[in-house]
């Protein structure tokens, strides 16, 4: 199947994500990988600095790797499917949801800004798609969140869709090859795939706006100082999945001065005992709200279970909630910090 003829990108307002005006003189980061015909790639620091000015435009052919694969845009795509959240509030927060032909896996609802760009968006699927019904919507880019979305067991393998002139994109965040995996998540990384997604997208502008007022949205948080530990509880009722120590979880909490009970384990996420849970009695508890497992049932299940029904945190109801899609790397990270560093504040926590 042939790629879809590319039309000129139009010009596009910016959703309002991160909640504060933007400041045009703050820079955004470069992409991490991002190059064009006979550049070198980029070499990311370990700070996340720029590699190149702030909204410059892209040079296209333009080749991008995720994940040890590498994709050839010959120019910004026109026909896009995302899969997951994650991946569908990256386009649309950069502008280019009409360019959207299909979505699928989503978390839960979009930011109530973005609702109107993501109305009549078709629906592909509950979770992964076909292979055959995203090639039947002839798109140029898939772009996934999971590496997982983009396999066998998922909407297909990368390679299938390179054999048939389709780009795909992994969010940087999500690779699980040791090589690719980062070895903590940063906002300099979140970041920097904002900017290496507009870059692919043709709206490196609206990317370079979006990356300057999430910084200023961050930089304007100030972090609690109590020393509290919190446990970031997901999913599970016979054992809990928890937020561990290198994903958004742990970036998130860094962000609004917690100390996770589970930063020790070197992964995203991981299984914890309640037992383990009880001997680490944490100060809060950040419950994940998602369709599937609401913060509410969760609440139900460690007021119910005689090993966490004596916590303090439990029988005080010191409780933040987030919602999942916010949970996983990507636009809604820092407007998330925002929201949690607030409820904590009016937790009034006292050690």
């Amino acid at each position: 199947m042939p790629a879809a003829a590319v039309r000129p990108s139009r010009r596009r307002t910016l959703p309002l994500v991160a909640g504060l005006a933007v400041c045009a003189l703050l820079s955004a980061c470069a992409g991490s990988g991002a190059t064009g015909p006979g550049e070198a790639p980029s070499s990311p620091s370990a700070a996340g600095q720029a590699t190149s000015p702030a909204g410059a435009a892209a040079t296209f052919p333009l080749t991008v790797s995720s994940c040890g694969v590498d994709a050839t845009l010959d120019a910004p795509p026109e026909r896009i499917v995302t899969i997951k959240s994650s991946a569908t509030e990256m386009v649309l927060a950069l502008g280019a949801g009409d360019r959207l032909v299909g979505t699928a896996f989503a978390d839960g609802d979009v930011p109530e800004e973005l609702a109107s760009a993501a109305a009549g968006v078709p629906v592909l699927a509950e979770k992964n798609p076909a292979q055959e019904a995203v090639l039947e919507l002839e798109p140029d880019l898939v772009y996934a969140g999971w590496e997982s979305n983009l396999s066998a067991d998922g909407a297909g393998e990368r390679a299938t869709y390179q054999d048939l002139g389709v780009a795909t994109y992994v969010s940087p965040s999500a690779c699980k090859g040791a090589e690719h995996r980062p070895e903590r998540l940063t906002f300099d990384l979140v970041l920097d795939e904002i900017t290496e997604v507009g870059r692919m997208l043709g709206e490196e502008q609206a990317a370079a706006e979006l990356v300057a007022a999430q910084r200023a949205e961050l930089d304007a948080v100030v972090p609690s100082e109590a020393g509290l530990t919190a446990l970031w509880y997901s999913s599970g009722e016979d054992v809990p999945y928890v937020g561990a120590g290198i994903g958004a979880p742990q970036m998130i909490m860094d962000a609004v001065g917690l100390e996770n009970v589970a930063a020790g384990v070197q992964d995203t996420w991981t299984s914890l005992g309640w037992e383990a849970v009880a001997e680490a009695n944490p100060d809060v508890i950040v419950l994940v709200d998602a369709a599937w497992n609401t913060a509410e049932h969760k609440k139900e299940a460690l007021e119910q279970n005689p090993v966490t029904a004596t916590l303090p945190a439990v029988q005080e109801e010191r409780y933040l909630v987030l919602p999942f899609p916010a949970t996983e790397a990507g636009v809604r990270n820092v407007p998330a910090v925002t929201d949690l560093a607030a409820q904590l504040a009016e937790l009034e926590v006292a050690r």
